[in-house]
């Protein structure tokens, strides 16, 4: 067994997991000479590129020196920490790289506690060298800090560190002396990583990922924590609760480069895959068919948030989706639950509707963007933290919210985040830049990004993760501007809403279909506004100069789905569809808000 590694890569969001990736495929010589080369080759999915993160961990393969070294990569953002969490129970050891300007950030903590934690031999890569004002020194010194307040062993303290620059292709010893490749990282593996250690057995593997295939169906990925399987074998499949049931293994799979080889036996320590077992779930084992065992069900970290998923009921309904009904969203989020562990499902009093737990705006909106694309059509309402109660005491989630932005801004900054309950707990230089840091509630958070971009003119750096669930806060000041609400259905005309400039600011370009109850805009004032959005010009046969000249209005506001998602209040909701994003009132009628309006003062008072 000492031919297998088995290492995950985990770092903070845009410290450069996917690029070593791509560097050490590239050094153990996977492509042809010929072949283009690409980056963030992992990468691989639409939503990824366009937002450059990963988002779904993935297996890859090399050999070197005659060693195969199966490679996990994970996501760095918080709100997929289910995917880490699941994974790292694959792996040996980890690589932890840091951006030698940034340094640990919150979720370089998070994704580092949970290796630690797991007994994961960590490897340091001290990234991004090649920066201006790079400190990758004091960037060393303050991992071992980290891992010291993070309870690491000594063992687990005694880590290799490795300097270089993945996206110039190099790694080396001494951040001042470049070299030509990363074989000194992959050198670094085979020294520190321990091989799998051998246990004979009744056979054993926990299911960590589910792939599939549109000729075989859903694959399922793990790793052999004792003795072997084989092709065409009988087993046991151990479900979480306990229960067993019967099945066999059609077909097994190494991983070998970017793609899977079918093989006839696996052993104690690879990662493989296989088909042929149905029903099964993340955390099931698969064991000896006459004497199975399970393995301990994978613990994963409580969902922080919820958001009302529903059907679209809105007039456009239909118009540019293909799964529309409350039977296909129903499928579809019951789906998504198999492979995505920090997502819930609750079923409400309505048909029509389900409520959705996740770990953050991201990891819903994540959701939401991959269903659309697949052409589904939904509405989703506000997102709501969780509340709990601890000891009699009403408790809420508390995020640890880090910012690095110009030293010039950081007084506004700082009054914003205190405007939502937050506590500043760190402010220090960090070269040319301020780092601060707050605790900060969850529904605080909500809407906050935009803000604070605004006061920083684009430039701060704002990181997230959850910390723990304390005591609430109070209330805390939301939206403070009404909204412009479309007054009847029909197109919207550039001569209408050229009347309208002085009275907010429109989210809508002109020439697209509206409907009545629609979100158009924002009011300069605090109470909603109804408007005229499709009225024309009329005609008469009197012309004077210049009085047709073609009418200049200010650019719309293009907001993303997060943007619209933390935007919204208790009574709108967001419209999906493949082509569009919409915001909309719940009741579209305005008799309708009226009354909803007075039935909530009368529950109130």
């Amino acid at each position: 067994m000492s031919n297998i590694r088995n290492i995950a890569i985990i770092a903070h969001v845009d410290h450069g997991k996917t690029t070593v990736v791509d560097k050490i495929l590239y050094q153990c010589s996977l492509f042809r000479d010929n072949e283009e080369k690409k980056e963030l080759i992992l990468d691989n999915n639409d939503l990824e590129r366009e937002r450059g993160i990963t988002i779904v961990s993935k297996n890859v393969s090399v050999n070197y020196k005659g060693v195969k070294i199966n490679i996990i990569d994970t996501p760095g953002h918080a709100d997929f920490g289910g995917e880490v969490e699941r994974v790292l129970n694959m792996a040996d050891g980890v690589l932890l790289i840091v951006d030698a300007f940034e340094g640990p950030m919150p979720q370089t903590r998070y994704v580092l506690s949970k290796a630690i934690g797991l007994g994961k031999k960590p490897l340091v890569v001290v990234n991004k060298v090649d920066k201006e004002n790079c400190r990758p020194d004091e960037v060393q010194e303050a991992v071992f800090d980290l891992m010291f307040n993070l309870d690491a062993t000594e063992e687990q303290l005694d880590f290799p560190t490795i300097y270089g620059s993945a996206k110039n292709g190099w790694m080396g010893e001494d951040w001042n002396t470049p070299t030509n490749d990363v074989t000194y990282l992959l050198d670094q593996v085979l020294e520190h990583v321990p091989a799998p250690e051998k246990v004979e057995g009744t056979k054993q593997m926990q299911i960590t990922s589910i792939d599939f295939s549109n000729y075989i169906g859903r694959i399922a990925v793990g790793r052999i924590a004792r003795g072997s399987i084989k092709a065409n074998q009988p087993v046991s499949l151990v479900k979480r609760d306990g229960s067993i049931v019967k099945s066999r293994v059609k077909e097994l799979y190494s991983f070998s480069g970017l793609g899977k080889e079918k093989v006839e036996e696996a052993f104690c320590g690879d990662i493989c895959a296989m088909s042929g077992i149905e029903n099964f779930d993340i955390g099931d084992t698969i064991a000896d068919f006459e004497n199975p065992e399970g393995l301990a069900p994978i613990a994963i970290d409580e969902p922080t948030m919820n958001m009302l998923f529903s059907i679209n009921n809105s007039p456009f309904f239909g118009q540019e989706g293909e799964y529309v009904t409350s039977r296909h969203l129903r499928d579809r989020l019951f789906k998504e639950t198999e492979k995505n562990l920090a997502l819930r499902i609750e079923e409400t009093s309505s048909p029509d509707a389900y409520l959705v737990y996740g770990r953050g705006i991201l990891h819903l909106s994540v959701l939401i963007e991959t269903m659309r694309r697949e052409g589904y059509e939904l509405q989703v309402g506000k997102p709501r933290v969780i509340i709990k109660e601890i000891d009699g005491k009403k408790c809420e989630p508390i995020e640890l919210l880090a910012i690095d932005l110009p030293e010039s801004v950081s007084g506004k900054v700082i009054e914003a985040v205190t405007l939502r309950k937050g506590e500043m707990t760190i402010m220090e230089p960090k070269g040319d830049l301020m780092h601060l840091e707050f605790e900060i509630p969850s529904r605080g958070l909500i809407g906050l990004r935009t803000p604070l971009l605004n006061l920083t003119a684009g430039e701060a750096i704002i990181t997230h993760r959850f910390l723990k669930f304390a005591p609430w806060r109070g209330e805390i000041p939301s939206r403070n501007k009404g909204v412009l609400i479309a007054h009847e259905t029909g197109t919207s005309i550039p001569f209408a809403m050229f009347k309208l400039v002085d009275r907010g600011r429109f989210f809508i370009p002109t020439g697209v279909d509206v409907y009545e109850g629609q979100v158009v805009g924002e009011h300069t004032r605090e109470n909603d506004l109804m408007v005229n959005v499709i009225k024309t010009k009329k005609l008469t046969n009197m012309r004077s100069s210049g009085a047709d000249d073609k009418v200049k209005l200010p650019p719309h506001i293009n907001f993303s789905l997060e943007q619209c998602m933390e935007y919204i209040d208790e009574d709108e909701m967001v419209e999906i569809t493949p082509k569009s994003i919409r915001l909309r009132k719940i009741h579209l009628k305005e008799h309708q808000r009226k009354t909803a309006k007075k039935k909530m003062l009368d529950v109130t008072a």
